[in-house]
């Protein structure tokens, strides 16, 4: 019997290892928690988190590296960001124990009116192309990050960056494939096809590609700074650019952009005050999931089953109808729909609509007296963004998110630059009354959200969930892992996961044909998706013992490592 049971173990099923063949035996984690005293970097590329470290071990602190590492990603992973997309992140400074926000989202250009989209027979957004560009932030953001809690600048920050995109780098194995993916939107724009594309080919896994122009951009912003991007001679290119394209970015666009530092909304979930993105981002939403969630014994429903993946669901229908109708600049969505959203009152009267054996077909926005509420759905977001985290033995803490929105952009590269620039202006309404109507000067919606738990008062667990509109629900998925569950922080951000959008609800395989059957009976739609289930990074820091355990998802070629 033991001999058969020996070649039954070794015999079916697939020839791949599978957690339990470790000898830690951990069915939920395909690697360990990575774990060091001095500093640790997690990122979605292993370039970007070598580079992170480099800086660490020679002296430099977490947001030295946090900046190093982005500027890395900006080259080495095209497909996801750059610096002609936008950046947000949260930073603790231990020497005043509190955490900031700093938003370097660009904002729509000066002509960049309804009117104007009217005048061109348009009655929606553009979802690419040159008139769903607005401002690019990295590279303020950048330089903001570096001022006010950095030891080094630019010029040494972006070596890395620009010794790939010149000498260039091997394509890794999921951008290759996302890469190729998206081909036809490459060819269409012969700037585009010219930077990005190999005699009319995107790149394969293995194969050295460069950038050589982009790394002449970068190199005059590590010589002149980021004033060097916004009014010098790439400004004037990309403004050149756009106007041979007859968009509306201007040059002078450019010339006014500015990051604004800002204070975190947060909620307590048992004991955990957990951190998000304010407005224009969708952080709060994360946070009204948690919120509507807490009244549940979800630990007794048991971790992915049926019951516990339906309130998961339904909690992100209620507070997507809340995002969809309000969420937009921070100027102009109302006070009252983000306190109101943030209420642990209004969550518990949300609470009472959720049937717990039905899936609701829709539910309702929060209402605001002398307001109406839109209803009007964000376009569906995979989001191609990056996300990474560092921290480093001083205490120094940074979650920091930055893309282009979809993959390469706006599908459009400026002159000769070497830079993709981001389409998020495709998330602006052409609806007159809605908060995030667009108009000129003004931050579109958006679906980046770093994240940070405090346990008290200090930094706990820095993370991220890359992906759009899965963004939130896969950070209260890794949240819950953790504290309900009492996942460890590679476990947290490996577990099986869900998304829900408009089509339907899709479960990643490794969820139970148990828990299918039983979302099927209350009535969801389950639907196929591959790879939309968002990329993970995150550290824990050990309250007792100071050490930092860091996971990376295997969702993507990432790389947790530290000193």
């Amino acid at each position: 019997m033991a001999i058969a049971g020996i070649v039954a173990m070794t015999t079916v099923g697939s020839s791949a290892q599978v957690p339990g063949d470790r000898p830690a035996a951990n069915p939920r984690a395909t690697r360990s928690v990575v774990m060091a005293r001095n500093g640790v970097i997690a990122t979605s590329q292993p370039l970007a988190s070598a580079a992170g470290l480099a800086v660490l071990q020679n002296g430099g602190n977490a947001i030295d590296a946090a900046v190093t590492a982005a500027a890395v990603l900006s080259v080495v992973e095209p497909t996801m960001n750059g610096i002609g997309g936008d950046l947000f992140a949260l930073v603790y400074d231990p020497k005043t124990k509190t955490v900031r926000a700093l938003n370097a989202s660009g904002r729509a250009p000066a002509a960049a009116t309804i009117e104007e989209f009217k005048r061109r027979n348009l009655d929606a957004m553009p979802y690419r192309g040159e008139l769903s560009v607005s401002v690019p932030g990295v590279v303020d953001g950048w330089s903001e990050l570096l001022a006010k809690h950095g030891t080094i600048g630019l010029d040494k920050a972006l070596q890395p960056a620009i010794r790939y995109a010149k000498d260039g780098y091997a394509v890794s194995e999921i951008i290759s494939y996302q890469w190729k993916d998206q081909e036809a939107t490459l060819a269409r724009d012969p700037g585009a096809a010219a930077t990005f594309l190999i005699d009319g080919r995107a790149p394969r896994a293995g194969e050295i590609f460069r950038n050589p122009n982009l790394g002449a951009s970068l190199e005059l912003i590590g010589k002149g700074g980021r004033d060097a991007f916004y009014k010098g001679a790439i400004a004037k290119a990309i403004g050149d650019d756009m106007a041979r394209r007859k968009g509306l970015l201007t040059a002078a666009d450019l010339a006014a952009h500015t990051s604004d530092w800002t204070e975190p909304i947060s909620t307590d979930y048992k004991g955990h005050q957990v951190l998000e993105f304010p407005p224009n981002t969708q952080g709060v939403v994360a946070l009204e999931m948690l919120n509507v969630l807490e009244g549940f014994d979800l630990k007794a429903l048991g971790h992915n089953s049926a019951a516990y993946l339906h309130l998961l669901v339904e909690a992100k229908k209620i507070a997507f109808a809340d995002r969809d109708a309000w969420l937009a600049d921070p100027k102009t969505t109302p006070p009252e729909a983000l306190e109101r959203m943030l209420s642990k009152s209004y969550a518990a009267e949300r609470r009472k609509e959720i049937d717990a054996d039905r899936a609701a077909r829709e539910y309702k926005p929060l209402a605001i007296a002398g307001s109406s509420a839109s209803g009007e759905e964000h376009p569906q977001a995979h989001g191609d963004t990056i996300y990474l985290t560092v921290a480093d033995k001083d205490g120094n803490v940074i979650s920091l998110i930055q893309s282009i929105y979809e993959a390469f952009g706006a599908g459009i590269v400026a002159g000769d630059t070497g830079i993709a620039l981001h389409n998020r202006g495709a998330l602006f309404s052409l609806r007159p009354g809605h908060p995030n109507t667009l108009a000129p000067g003004k931050r579109p919606f958006h679906t980046l959200v770093p994240a940070m738990v405090m346990k008290d008062g200090r930094p706990w667990f820095s993370f991220g969930v890359m992906g759009g509109d899965m963004q939130p629900q896969g950070h209260v998925q890794v949240l819950l892992n953790m504290i309900e569950f009492g996942m460890n922080v590679q476990e947290a951000g490996e577990a099986p996961r869900f998304r829900h959008s408009s089509a339907g609800l899709a479960l990643e395989s490794a969820i139970s044909p148990e828990a299918r059957f039983g979302l099927d009976l209350r009535g969801h739609r389950i639907i196929s998706s591959v790879g939309a289930f968002g990329g993970f990074q995150g550290i824990l820091i050990d309250p007792k013992t100071g050490v930092m355990m860091a996971g990376s998802d295997p969702r993507k070629d990432g790389l947790a490592i530290g000193w």
